[in-house]
């Protein structure tokens, strides 16, 4: 499986709701975003989808999903972009709850991936996706 990282900074957008979002989704099981994607060329539908917050601590992966969608064309503030639909599977408040920060992302094989992407929607390297999911899941039920 293909795994890409997505970027969110909340200097430049904030989640106002993403509590509600965390309920919507513990309660229906099902959260779709829509998010702007750098590698527009191979992403595909069923690879997953990690996203990391950038800007202000903590700073590390929040949340996860499977990309439900092809890239589409989408106008924003004047500029054309790419963005897929990611069906999120999981969803953590940074500010409230615990995340899976850099400190862990940083050791042993998973620190020769690029955690601070300048580009929302990076690849991250094939070798190292089954152990990203290992940590992720391990982090999760920790």
């Amino acid at each position: 499986m293909k795994a890409y990282l997505f970027g969110w900074n909340p200097v430049k957008w904030a989640w106002d709701d993403i509590d509600d979002d965390i309920q919507k989704l513990s309660v229906t099981g099902r959260l779709e975003e829509t998010w702007s994607v750098a590698s527009h060329k191979t992403i595909q539908p069923g690879d997953r989808a990690y996203i990391v917050r950038l800007g202000i601590e903590p700073k590390g992966i929040f949340a996860s999903g499977i990309v439900s969608s092809e890239p589409f064309l989408a106008l924003r503030k004047g500029r054309t972009y790419y963005r897929i639909v990611i069906t999120l599977d999981v969803l953590l408040n940074p500010d409230k709850e615990p995340i899976l920060t850099f400190d862990i992302l940083k050791t042993g094989n998973l620190a020769a991936q690029t955690w601070t992407p300048q580009a929302s929607g990076i690849s991250i390297r094939p070798e190292l996706v089954d152990e990203l999911e290992g940590v992720w899941q391990d982090f999760l039920n920790g």
